[in-house]
This record gives structure tokens, sequence and C-alpha cells, in this order.
């Protein structure tokens, strides 16, 4: 993002948001089941409702991107990050910047494609600045 440990953490300036709002449990090899689908609905148009300054949202991950994308958001990560500019021009607001998660199981998709570094991140670091 380009931002400094004080600015990520100013409650004033970002909001980290949950999917889930609670820890949905594990599955049976120890990773994190999805989130709640019920947390989000209820939880996040309530929260956003509350927070109408939000210009916005980086959508981290698969589960934020369907919810806040909708039906913009691909079938696959690689889908919903070529649209990533499309996403970014939208006229909704706020907007939404899809992500991928920060999981060790992306890993070779960042490998993969050197765009997104090259690419996306300038743009987003750029925007967030201009936001902040």
């Amino acid at each position: 993002m380009g931002v400094t440990a004080n600015e990520f953490y100013d409650e004033a300036r970002v909001a980290i948001v949950p999917m889930g709002f609670c820890f949905p449990g594990q599955d049976d090899k120890g990773g994190d089941l999805p989130p709640r689908r019920e947390c989000a609905q209820l939880w996040h148009r309530r929260l956003f409702a509350a927070l109408p300054q939000i210009e916005l949202v980086l959508a981290v991950g698969a589960y934020a991107q369907d919810f806040h994308l909708g039906p913009s958001c691909g079938k696959t990560l690689q889908e919903t990050m070529l649209r990533w500019r499309e996403h970014l021009k939208t006229k909704r607001r706020p907007r939404v910047f899809p992500l991928p998660h920060p999981s060790w199981r992306n890993n070779a998709w960042l490998k993969k494609n050197p765009w997104f570094e090259a690419e996306l991140l300038p743009v987003l670091r750029r925007e967030v600045r201009r936001l902040l």
C-alpha cells in the first residue's frame, strides 16, 4: 500500500474489516473454514452504511471480492485480477480494488503474474496516497 505504520493503524484513515467478524473454525486439515455468510450479510451492509465517506475498498481474497464485486467478480483469481482497472474505474462508490489474499497458496500466482507488481501495485500505492 505504500503507507507508514502510523497511517495504516490510524482508525480515522484506514478501516480493517474482516469478512466474517468471527472465527469460523477449522477444516479437517487445520485450515480456516470460509467466513460465515450470515455474518457478512448482516454486518457488512450495516458497517458500510455507517461509513459513507469510504472511497476505496481493498477486497483482499476471493470472499471479499465476491462480496464487494458481486456479478462483476471473475470466476477465478486470474479473471478478477485481470479486470482490476475496470473495477477501479467504476462509478460505484466505494470503488473496489481486488487483491489476492496474502497466502502461501498465492505465491505461485504472484510469480506467474509479474504484471501485478509492475503495473497494479504502483497504481494502488498512488491511489492510497491520494486518498490519505
